[in-house]
Order: C-alpha cells, then structure tokens, then sequence
C-alpha cells in the first residue's frame, strides 16, 4: 500500500520518513512519509486550487453524491484488507476493526446521498422582491482525526465536507495514518480530481499546527483531546477560522435498581472494554444506585477478570493492545492513582504480554470511587472503569453531571417516565437508553461543555461545511 503523501493527486515523499509499530507485537509495521510545513503548504494549496477549479466548484451535486457513493463501493470491495490493516496499526479487534470499515462505508454512502438535497429557503420579506438563500461549501477543510477510530473518524469530517462541495486536508494521527492513507488511494480510484481529498500524515505540533494556521484553510474539523481542542481555538481565531470540535469525556453510565441487571452488566462492560477503552463516549464513570451496588460490582468484576488480552486476530478476543507504550504507560499510572487514593481494586490493574509482547493492559474495575479522584475526573482512555454509588435519582443526576466534560452518558430502568427524565437532565450530546455504544450516520454526535461544540453526523454535520448566502431581487 501507499507510505508517502497524497497531495493534489499524487504521491509525495515527505520531510522525512518515520517507522510504525505494532502494538500487539512490537515489529515495525511500515515506513511512512512525515509532512512539515512545506508538505502541508503543498497540500493547501492543491485543496484550493481543486475548489476554486472547474473541476470541482462547477461538478453537479448529483455528481459529487456519485462519486461518494462509488468510494463507498470501493472501501467495502476492499473492507476485509482494510481492517487487517486497521487492527495491525491500531491494536484493536479485527471483529471491532470490521464494524469501523462497515461505518465508514455506511457514512460515506448517507452523504452521497445528501449531496444533491442541500437547498435554501425562499423568504417570506417585506416589499416587492423575491428574497432567497443558498447553501454554499464553506472552501478547504482541514481535517485532524485521532488514533482510536482512524478511518471512521475520517469518514465522519471527509464525507460531508466532499458532500457540501468542500475540498479536505486530512491529517490523520500520527500513530495512525495508514487507513487514511488507503481511503485517499481509493478516492483516487473513485475519481475524485486531484486535491479534493489530500492526506497528510505528521505529528500534532508540526503538521497539525501548520493546518490549524495556515490562511488558506477556511475550517478546522477536529476530533481529540480538550486540550488540544482549546490550542485550535485559540490559534484559529488568528484566521479567523471557523472551528468544529469533538472533545473528550468522562461520560456517566447509570444504573438504576430497577433496571434489567444483567443487560446493565453487560452493557456496562461493553460501554468501557469496548475498544479498550480508547473511546472518547466510553463509559467509564459507572453510577449505581446503592441497593444494587454490591450485586453490580460482583458481577462486573467477574466478567472483567474473564475479559483476558488476546491477539487482536484471534476471532475469540475482545480486548486488544492499547496504541501505543506511552498510552500504556499513561493508563498504568492512571490506575497507580487510583489505588494510591483509596480506590479498591475489583479486577485487573496490571500491564499483560500475549506471546509475550504488546502493549496490553488488564480489564480494570475500581470500587469506592469519589469525585476528585483522576480516575474519576480526568480521562485516561483506556480499559479503566471507576464504580461510585448514589441513593436516589437526584443524586444519580446530580453525580452524572458532576464533570467538566458532557460527551455521553447511558441510563439503565425500566421505568419509561424516569428515563425520559433522566435523559433530558443529562448535561451530554448522546445519551443512550438500555444500551451503550452505538452510532449511525443519521444520528448526530459531538458534545456540552469541556466536550466540544458543532455536530459529527446527521444532517447537523452538513451545516458546518456550509456558508449561507441571501439574495435579494428587486421586482
């Protein structure tokens, strides 16, 4: 496959090559091409000059929907490669590694399909005139995705940004930039012109930077940590850039005592495990109403301890190797502080080998969590779940949102009113009732608070690749 720069259609050597690493293995998985300031110069401009081209700014909606739906085609002709690909770079689960290719490809086909259908409004004004709006593509996007869910992510910023009639700059992770890599081969392939999809792999405070900065870029989609989400905003204002961002969160899961307790177990595991834990929704604040906390723990504890690392391409494991050694290192010490501030450990805590290598932790459950803890406040990003415990639904709500993050948040009853309640009290984006963890191209996603603004998916995430126009006729 493709290691070098895809910029304005062609391949590029970057400033320098860098090695990828296996995480489940530790043997270098491929040389890959590092853009600097150059590379990302060379990449803008190329997106600019498709945009301002014929090319691109005069090709029918109907036509850019086609073209969506033929890279839709072409990534699910390709999906069993692709996830292979995905699992070595990332760590995870071939099974998980599917359902992202599977996204991926659902989400491109929903914005195919909306290209054609974004229209304005005739206004109802004063006087004599026909009054009307456009929706026009905002210009060049630059796009910066994370680690955890490469290409889906990429999918969620590139397929309505092309759809809008944008160009893009995608800047996958730098631990991750190979499936990214292979959608612009394919977009290539599907017969996108020459810089309308550009990838450029490098490190955040080089290449990223660059992106944030550069005058030629009209909007930045960004999906990653707060804090790198509030540098953007600061170094976008200078350009006066507009600015979507997808943070992290510390998202609350909530059982009730009345809830079906085994599919709240069940849905507890899921909502922290899966992924290993490297999901910004995932569950890992779990808040159990105390006449049932002994029983919930019990049972959680004991499938975590059977929830055992495994090679990612065995069919059986449900828990992959964290990224990368310093993310494993992260975790690690996250876990140290919790036990050093009384948390109790219920299962896990300690780094695992599989054949004796890779960068593995252990499904970890801490009891007797408090706010004010990092474990419970801050967000590790790893297989890491911290157990509190509330007397009433008051206190549950008010415990829930008691973080500076509002990402997501799951409810756990069989009382219809109280999880309707409950939902619309919850400071949060998504909030998932008797089930965690899903998503669809048709459902909005993105966060409150310390978690973000502006919305991935859904027809929401079309209006932010959009400018409106109003014109006036005088008649």
């Amino acid at each position: 496959m493709r290691t070098d720069l895809l910029i304005g259609g062609e391949w590029r050597a970057g400033a320098r090559r860098y090695c990828l690493t296996n995480p489940a293995t530790e043997e270098t998985l491929a040389e890959v091409g590092e853009a600097g300031e150059a590379e990302i110069d060379a990449a803008v401009r190329a997106a600019r000059a498709c945009f301002e081209a014929k090319e691109w700014r005069e090709l029918s909606a109907r036509r850019r929907g086609a073209l969506l739906f033929r890279l839709a085609d072409l990534l699910e002709e390709r999906s069993q490669e692709i996830a292979e690909v995905e699992t070595r770079n990332n760590g995870k689960p071939l099974f998980e590694s599917k359902i992202d290719v599977a996204m991926a490809v659902e989400t491109f086909r929903y914005y195919g399909g909306w290209a054609d259908k974004l229209t304005g409004d005739t206004l109802p004004v004063s006087g004599n005139f026909f009054t009307y709006t456009l929706r026009e593509p905002v210009g060049v996007v630059g796009a910066i995705v994370p680690w955890n869910f490469p290409l889906n992510l990429a999918a969620w910023k590139v397929a309505p940004a092309l759809a809008a009639g944008c160009t893009v700059v995608l800047k996958p992770a730098h631990e991750t930039p190979l499936t990214a890599l292979l959608l612009g081969e394919l977009a290539l392939a599907a017969g996108f012109p020459a810089g309308a999809l550009n990838v450029v792999p490098g490190p955040g405070p080089t290449a990223g930077a660059a992106l944030v900065r550069h005058p030629l870029v009209d909007k930045i989609a960004f999906t990653g940590s707060t804090e790198v989400g509030q540098w953007i905003m600061r170094e976008a204002a200078g350009t006066l850039k507009r600015v979507t961002l997808e943070l992290g969160g510390k998202s609350p899961n909530i059982i009730f005592a009345d809830a079906d307790l085994a599919a709240a177990v069940r849905g507890a595991q899921s909502g922290i495990f899966y992924g290993k834990g490297e999901v910004c929704a995932a569950g890992s604040r779990l808040l159990v109403e105390q006449s049932v906390h002994d029983q919930v723990v019990s049972e959680l504890a004991q499938r975590a301890k059977k929830l055992v690392p495994g090679d990612p391409f065995d069919k059986n494991t449900r828990l992959g190797a964290i990224v990368s050694k310093q993310q494993q290192e992260k975790v690690l010490s996250y876990i140290a502080a919790g036990e050093q501030a009384g948390a109790r450990l219920v299962a896990g805590g300690k780094a695992a080998k599989v054949n004796g290598k890779g960068y593995f932790v252990e499904a970890t459950v801490f009891d007797g969590a408090q706010p004010g803890m990092k474990i419970v406040d801050e967000e590790i990003f790893g297989p890491v779940l911290s157990v509190l415990t509330f007397a009433g639904e008051e206190e549950g709500i008010e415990l829930a949102n008691r973080s500076m993050y509002g990402l997501a948040a799951g409810i756990w009853t069989k009382d219809v009113q109280r999880a309707h309640r409950v939902a619309r009290a919850i400071k949060a984006g998504t909030v998932w009732v008797n089930t965690y963890n899903f998503y669809d191209p048709a459902a909005p996603f993105g966060g409150y608070k310390f978690s973000g603004f502006g919305r991935d998916l859904g027809k929401e995430a079309l209006k932010n690749y959009t400018e409106v126009k109003t014109v006036w006729v005088g008649l």
